[in-house]
């Protein structure tokens, strides 16, 4: 997969988290994903279509997830609720929409986000796929963005 596709989606998660909940991500070591089982408790998921294929997910732990809102918010949820999940969905939006934004020439259109909460379940990307997956620390806990492009429009 071609990295023009993947900084992006980094750059607008860092972004994101750095301007909107002034949380400082520090990026791991990125790898080549063969689990499309997610390892954090909320799972946001964006299709992307254009002249590129794609999906995106951002994989949340609980403490991040419960961070994120508060920051969001003003406000501290006591667990999970409604609106954790809402601002899961939302992040995953500005960053899907933040890497659009540095993709203009695919034209791409982004799909509204799903939300998943739970850790049992699976994420399939295009048959042809194998998605990057870009883990992330933060004081809040670990998060991970998956990336997976195939080519679109002929």
């Amino acid at each position: 997969m071609d990295v023009n596709f993947i900084n992006p989606f980094i750059a607008s998660t860092v972004s994101a988290f750095s301007s909107m909940l002034d949380c400082r991500l520090e990026r791991q070591e990125m790898f080549l994903s063969d689990n499309f089982q997610p390892q954090h408790d909320l799972t946001a998921i964006i299709g992307l279509s254009g002249e590129i294929i794609g999906t995106v997910v951002l994989s949340l732990e609980r403490e991040v997830a419960i961070s994120a809102t508060e920051a969001l918010l003003g406000e501290r949820p006591s667990s999970i609720d409604a609106d954790v999940v809402d601002a899961t969905g939302e992040l995953s939006n500005i960053v899907a929409g933040g890497a659009k934004a540095q993709m203009s020439q695919y034209e791409l259109s982004l799909a509204l986000p799903t939300v998943i909460v739970g850790r049992s379940h699976v994420v399939t990307f295009e048959s042809d796929v194998r998605p990057i997956c870009i883990p992330f620390k933060c004081d809040w806990g670990n998060l991970t963005l998956e990336v997976g492009f195939t080519s679109g429009r002929d």
